[in-house]
């Protein structure tokens, strides 16, 4: 398959940072909101012992989340980029992967519907495996060049 520049890989990581500081500004605000109406305590956040408001529990339990997986992603599109593997093919499983985490960030902060958010989740995994299953692919038929 017919090599793209290589910097075409990398955007889909740009997306998915925006995506953790969409979370994370979003977690901050709620936590913020949640010390001023009283709903929770300023002490809690030292050694986060005590009861956290669920829609609290949720926000952080998903920005966590965003540093589980989606690292096997990152250190996909490094290989990819590093041997100089950039293909049409794997742009567009990183897109995939990318609009897949997005979707999963709308259903588990949004409804929270379990079999959406289970779906959508493992959806973006296997994108995630046949990203490094072409990967594979690739390195091995090119030699690694």
């Amino acid at each position: 398959m017919e090599a793209l520049p290589s910097h075409h890989i990398l955007y889909p990581v740009f997306a998915m940072v925006a995506l953790v500081a969409f979370v994370l500004n979003r977690m901050r605000s709620m936590r913020f909101a949640a010390v001023r109406s009283g709903e929770i305590g300023a002490g809690f956040f030292r050694a986060y012992e005590g009861e956290e408001p669920e829609a609290l529990r949720v926000v952080s339990r998903h920005f966590t989340n965003l540093f589980e997986m989606p690292v096997l992603f990152y250190v996909a599109v490094l290989m990819t980029y590093v041997t100089g593997q950039v293909t049409l093919i794997l742009v567009a499983l990183a897109w995939l992967y990318v609009a897949l985490r997005y979707a999963h960030s709308f259903v588990h902060l949004g409804s929270n519907g379990l079999i959406q958010r289970f779906t959508v989740y493992i959806a973006s995994a296997v994108v995630l495996f046949v990203m490094y299953a072409a990967l594979l692919v690739q390195l091995v038929l090119t030699g690694g060049s």
